[in-house]
């Protein structure tokens, strides 16, 4: 408003600092924070063990913490056996030996105070898949105890198909995943049950179908893939009482895990696998993820060091609402009522009226049929994401989380390969976007995001390093560095620490998959906890202030079952471990 230059400019220097002065401030509020460092295990005995940091200094205050084991799968509680998977009537499903099934394979769990209680839910990553509710009681350490276990009931949502990673809604909901979901034009093209992938027929298990001896037509009766590929949402009441949703308007992809921004209303969404895509999903209404539009990211690639850097340009899917999407389901929409499916030419081009998708493992010249925008866009995401110009050339999408404080998101990327490698076989019907080198140990990258909480770019924040190590010595059969991160899957951030944790899902990788503490500023890792043989870290995750603690939930998935099943002694080691690393006092770790 000043005519002047002089009143102008000292305006700008006040205004200069004012924002020094609010980046100190900042500054200021973020706890230093330092863990013990766990060694690599080198011998068979460390091998075979549970190995967690002791101790960490928060502002230089030194508090004694640990590895607390909830639950073992199996265990029983409260005359409930933890992991027991049940079928659509609450019968428990069955081995080919005619076994109880109990899965090994717990995934994301929550920790969710609801009034005056504390209640935990654990998905497992299996077919069927279940989820378990468990009430915890906490004394005044801090300590976690749980008292009593059940199934909850997914019978409305037709059961759960491979539950992967998961976060908790900023209302206090228990959001999880399914991930892999069949290709539904092979399902619906097949001749014999024998041109099905073997992977998916035990989930007829779910219908009481025995899928060690069914036709296809047994087995297209009780399973549709269309039904399957969605974030699943359980909100719980203070008496126990869980309602169970899949959010159809959300896509239908390989989903690792749906997380919901600060503004309640913006959600990511991870795509697990080969020739992957990145979503984002806003709602139409805080808290509400029934309806609303969807994105699709395209990378525009900005340079290829390290694992490469973009700026993320996001494609419009359109808009959709959960109760369209299942009405369809119900009226059993399948593949060829949503696309026309024609062949490239000679010159690798598709026919006029249809567009290139390189989705699912295959190239496809394919039109969406009139009227059919909607159910495509939510049924075949990837697909019409693809043939819209977004990017499906990610490899393995793994973790994402937000960090309120430097505003920022950050993503894992389990491995830099295949369609993500330059001139890769799997660009083909698809761009070409991303063009990198190959790196099977991974990297995490850092997303700025603007202030709707629109993702901008990206860019390598810390890769795995490829390594050999001499045969026979005590480092062989590792192919990434030991002291570096090693095929990076599930994420955390710890709000006023500058904190990145890091969960590893890695065979050959790393023999012992860990989980590290990453100082955003000095770019430090600090390994905290290291699993048995053959077991992977599901979604480590940050549950600030419950009744004044803090916990770093760590679930250890399939001990012997990944990998060096040989090495299995005794059956009761390969159950899995439900637990957390903690508990930390709340208040030691200043937010802003």
């Amino acid at each position: 408003t000043h005519e002047t230059g002089k009143p102008q400019m000292n305006n700008f220097k006040r205004i200069l600092f004012c924002s020094t002065a609010l980046f100190a401030a900042q500054a200021a509020f973020a706890a230093e924070l330092k863990f013990d460092s766990v060694d690599v295990p080198l011998d068979d005995a460390g091998k075979r063990e549970v190995r967690a940091t002791g101790s960490v200094s928060i502002d230089g205050e030194k508090h004694a913490i640990g590895y607390r084991v909830l639950a073992r799968t199996g265990d029983k509680i409260g005359g409930k056996d933890f992991g027991l998977m049940i079928d659509r009537k609450g019968n428990p499903v069955r081995n080919s030996d005619g076994t109880n099934f109990i899965s090994d394979d717990p995934d994301f769990t929550s920790i969710i105070p609801v009034g005056s209680k504390i209640f935990s839910i654990t998905h497992f990553e299996t077919r069927p898949g279940g989820m378990y509710l468990s009430e915890l009681s906490q004394d005044d350490k801090g300590n976690l105890t749980p008292v009593s276990t059940r199934p909850i009931d997914l019978s409305g949502i037709d059961g759960l198909w491979v539950p992967c990673a998961g976060s908790v809604t900023p209302w206090g909901s228990h959001l999880g995943s399914e991930e892999y979901p069949t290709d539904a034009r092979a399902f619906v093209e097949a001749h014999s049950i024998g041109d099905i992938d073997s992977y998916v027929y035990p989930m007829v298990r779910y219908e009481g179908v025995d899928h060690t001896n069914m036709s296809l037509d047994t087995f297209r009766a009780a399973y549709k893939p269309y039904k399957y590929g969605f974030p699943v949402e359980v909100k719980v009441s203070e008496d126990g009482e869980t309602t169970a949703l899949k959010h159809y308007a959300m896509g239908r992809v390989a989903v690792e895990l749906a997380y919901v921004m600060p503004d309640q209303k913006t959600a990511y969404i991870t795509d697990d696998g080969t020739n992957t895509g990145l979503f984002r999903f806003v709602a139409d209404n805080e808290g509400d993820l029934a309806s609303g539009t969807l994105y699709a990211a395209k990378w525009v690639q900005t340079s290829d060091e390290g694992a490469g850097a973009a700026d993320l340009e996001w494609i419009d899917l359109g808009h959709a609402d959960s109760a369209t999407v299942r009405m369809a389901l119900n009226l059993g929409v399948d593949f060829h009522d949503l696309f026309d499916v024609a062949s490239y030419d000679k010159d690798g081009n598709c026919p006029e009226g249809f567009l290139s998708s390189n989705a699912e493992g295959r190239a496809e010249c394919l039109r969406v049929k009139p009227g059919m925008e909607v159910l495509a866009s939510r049924l075949e995401t990837r697909r019409y994401a693809s043939m819209l110009g977004a990017t499906a050339e990610f490899r393995k999408m793994e973790g994402i989380t937000y960090d309120a404080d430097g505003k920022n998101l950050y993503l894992s990327m389990s491995e830099i390969a295949k369609g993500m490698e330059d001139g890769s076989k799997q660009d083909k019907g698809g761009r070409n976007d991303v063009r990198l080198g190959v790196n099977k140990c991974g990297a995490v990258y850092e997303m700025t995001v603007d202030g709707d909480y629109v993702a901008r770019s990206a860019r390598t924040l810390v890769a795995g390093t490829p390594s050999s190590y001499a045969e026979g010595s005590p480092e062989a059969g590792n192919s990434c560095d030991l002291e570096g991160i090693a095929n990076p899957d599930n994420l955390t951030y710890i709000p006023g620490s500058r904190t990145l944790i890091i969960g590893e899902d890695t065979g050959s990788g790393h023999q012992n998959d860990a989980i590290w503490a990453f100082n955003l500023d000095s770019k430090e890792l600090t390994r905290i906890f290291t699993t048995p043989y053959g077991s992977e870290t599901t979604s480590p995750y940050w549950h600030a202030n419950v009744n004044g603690f803090s916990y770093l939930t760590a679930v250890i998935q399939h001990p012997y079952g990944e990998s060096d099943e040989d090495k299995l002694e005794n059956p009761a080691d390969a159950r899995a471990y439900v637990g957390y690393i903690g508990p930390f006092p709340a208040d030691a770790v200043k937010t802003q």
